[in-house]
């Protein structure tokens, strides 16, 4: 039986308020919201089944900065919707502290590039189920520290592979250069990511129509993360959860 595809509205906070990057650019950035929480509640009204959380502060110091904003929005919709976390999980303790807190899966990224036996560990301790692995993606490199220019990569099939080695069956595969941008996913890097046939590929990056959940539904993809163009109107959440 095939899993069903996920919308999962993304909630990316810094500073304690909702805000969107263009192209992972912390310069970049427009904020949305001052009620985190608040906008967790709009989206699990309207259905949601998934939150993709990111803690940007964290993802750019290498701690979670985010702890107490994070609790409080899964303590009110967290019996609703499933909460993943994501943004400097690059310890075993700050992934269990993570769960801990009620999240239903947390998303490593650089740490898991770096060494993708830390995947392996994690998932050892916590079950596959619980652990996405975030490729953040610019000119074909899987990145660690992907906002920052000239941060050192890997071929991005060459991290699947090896980080499925490790046990990861869940990929959050983000086009940089497309990210925030509206302009449509990369359909021929997802495309490639699910031919490789080793985990499923949520689509992150560029989403910014109905039409382009599709697409990637069509590619094969497991889900899509939508942002901005939630934020901005351009799609419709019971729109795209019934698309």
């Amino acid at each position: 039986m095939t899993s069903p595809f996920e919308i999962l509205p993304a909630i990316d906070l810094r500073g304690g308020r909702v805000v969107r990057l263009e192209q992972g650019d912390f310069e970049r950035a427009t904020a949305f919201s001052d009620d985190p929480v608040s906008v967790a509640r709009s989206f699990a009204a309207g259905g949601a089944r998934w939150l993709h959380v990111v803690d940007l502060d964290g993802a750019r110091t290498g701690q979670p900065a985010h702890t107490a904003v994070i609790r409080e929005l899964v303590d009110t919709v967290g019996d609703r919707v499933a909460v993943e976390v994501a943004g400097g999980l690059r310890t075993a303790a700050a992934v269990a502290a993570a769960l801990a807190a009620g999240a239903a899966r947390a998303v490593v990224g650089t740490a898991a590039l770096r060494d993708p036996a830390f995947a392996g560990r994690l998932i050892g301790t916590h079950g596959p189920e619980r652990l996405a692995v975030a490729l953040d993606i610019r000119d074909g490199l899987a990145l660690g520290e992907g906002w920052r220019a000239g941060a050192a990569g890997v071929h991005a099939e060459d991290a699947l592979v090896a980080l499925a080695d490790e046990g990861v069956t869940t990929f959050e595969a983000t086009a940089i250069q497309r990210d925030g941008l509206l302009g449509g996913p990369d359909l021929e890097l997802l495309k490639r990511l699910v031919g490789l046939g080793r985990g499923e590929i949520i689509a992150s990056g560029g989403v910014s129509s109905v039409e382009d959940i599709r697409a990637v539904r069509l590619l094969g993809c497991a889900g899509a993360i939508l942002g901005r163009a939630l934020y901005e109107g351009r799609i419709d959440l019971v729109q795209a959860m019934s698309g």
